[in-house]
């Protein structure tokens, strides 16, 4: 007879095996790779999903998946992370100001990746910070994500008025030297981002777990995205930024996001080390016997 503790176990055993099947059928039939997506994380979106759409199973899930384009957009919003803001973690921006800015002002041409830019608001920081410092006429943005959705939304750079008071005032300890309003009009019961902004943004699909380099950038911003990989993805990555940073290039990861234990941790140096800003290094090479 089995015990309750028995049970329990069974079930989640049978859960996992339904969303790997249905991980898989969204890799086969629309070619997003969340195989290795941080588990815990992946069950509990999932499961938020099945309980909106009432239905019985996540194997009915999976069927109405493989049926029902429209049904997958909106499971895909689910396990896509898009939450993000305007100058987000302000001691972030402050730091690339004073310790990365000084040295892009060198470069005679700047490539920045912004990989996984959701909604768009970092990548309007970025741009924000560079006009003000005089290096926006000298750089190009790439802004990537895996959802074709939230780029749309990015590129348009429409957000709420309740939203941009809280930027306002991200923008103002980030060490912003004008006021965030002489970036945007009000417009479509919100504001609109400046024009000017967007005329050095290319916007692009990439999937961070499937796609390859995105190379020769002088600085990769992916901020509070790795936290949703399991380790071996994160390997992947990191190794993709690496691949694609130019030699002495910056990488800017979130506050809880480390380079430590990984294989290419020896690549890179920290810069600012408590903001998670490092830069790649040359490395040299071992002698052979």
């Amino acid at each position: 007879m089995k015990t309750p503790e028995s049970v329990t176990d069974e079930q989640v055993s049978i859960e996992d095996i339904e969303i790997r099947l249905l991980l898989e059928a969204i890799y086969q039939l629309y070619g997003y790779d969340f195989r290795c997506y941080s588990k815990a994380s992946l069950r509990r979106r999932v499961l938020h999903r099945l309980g909106m759409s009432g239905m019985s199973s996540i194997m009915a899930m999976t069927d109405r998946v493989l049926r029902d384009q429209q049904f997958f957009v909106t499971l895909l919003n689910d396990l896509t992370v898009n939450v993000t803001e305007m100058f987000r973690d302000p001691e972030f921006y402050r730091a690339f100001r004073e310790e990365v800015i000084p040295v892009l002002k060198t470069f005679p041409f700047i490539k920045i990746w912004h990989a996984g830019c959701a909604t768009g608001e970092e990548i309007y920081s970025m741009a924000i910070m560079l006009e003000e410092e005089g290096l926006y006429d000298r750089a190009m943005l790439y802004a990537t994500d895996i959802d074709k959705n939230v780029l749309a939304a990015a590129k348009k750079g429409i957000y709420s008025y309740a939203a941009v008071k809280q930027y306002s005032e991200n923008y103002r300890r980030a060490g912003g030297k004008t006021s965030l309003a002489d970036y945007y009009t009000a417009k479509y019961d919100g504001v609109i981002m400046d024009q000017r902004l967007k005329r050095n943004i290319v916007f692009a699909d990439h999937d961070l777990a499937t796609d390859q380099v995105f190379g020769e950038m002088n600085v990769i911003v992916c901020r509070n995205v790795l936290i949703y990989f399991d380790r071996d993805l994160q390997q992947r990555v990191f190794r993709l930024f690496r691949d694609s940073l130019d030699m002495g290039g910056y990488l800017c990861l979130g506050t809880k996001e480390s380079l430590r234990f990984s294989a290419c941790e020896e690549h890179f140096e920290p810069v600012v080390a408590d903001m998670r800003i490092f830069r790649k290094r040359q490395l040299m090479k071992r002698e052979t016997r």
